[in-house]
């Protein structure tokens, strides 16, 4: 599963993100995202684990203070699956 992690302190890292993940389970991988035309970090990003350790670190982290921030943590969502924009 692919978690959504939001509120991100400019200053987090992959390897302090996997530090904060770890103790629910196996991570897959990590992804920060950047502004492409500055290379700043934008305040999200995303960690892959298996499911069931996914849903653990939700409901564990999800409104947490940590990494200087309240953290933001769901089950990240497919940008095609959004609804399509009424045109008026």
């Amino acid at each position: 599963m692919t978690i959504y992690v939001g509120n991100l302190d400019p200053a987090a890292t992959e390897e302090r993100l996997r530090e904060l993940f770890a103790p629910f389970g196996p991570v897959r991988g990590i992804t920060l995202i950047t502004d492409p035309q500055t290379g700043r970090p934008r305040g999200f990003g995303f960690v892959e684990m298996d499911d069931e350790s996914a849903a653990v670190a939700i409901a564990a982290l999800d409104g947490t203070e940590q990494l200087g921030s309240v953290l933001r943590v769901n089950q990240a969502r497919d940008r095609g699956a959004k609804p399509p924009r009424r045109a008026w």
